[in-house]
């Protein structure tokens, strides 16, 4: 099995500002959305939210993972 990432995040530039998403890899060609925030001022101030937003969602959904397989395993 391929060792890649599953999460990751997105800039993009609009014509208020910036915006983050956060984007999982469903397939090998198609991503989703999972969070997402816009307005931001500068890339530097999206970018810092999106790897704090990553780092926490991914630490979430590690917990939520832990709770899945022990309840499974009952």
């Amino acid at each position: 099995m391929a060792n890649g990432k599953k999460y990751d995040f997105k800039l993009t530039q609009e014509t208020n500002g910036w915006k983050a998403e956060i984007v999982r890899q469903v397939t090998s060609k198609r991503t989703q959305v999972s969070k997402a925030q816009d307005g931001f001022a500068t890339e530097e101030e999206a970018q810092t939210w999106a790897e704090a937003e990553l780092k926490g969602f991914l630490a979430k959904q590690a917990e939520r993972n832990k709770r899945k397989k022990a309840s499974s395993a009952e």
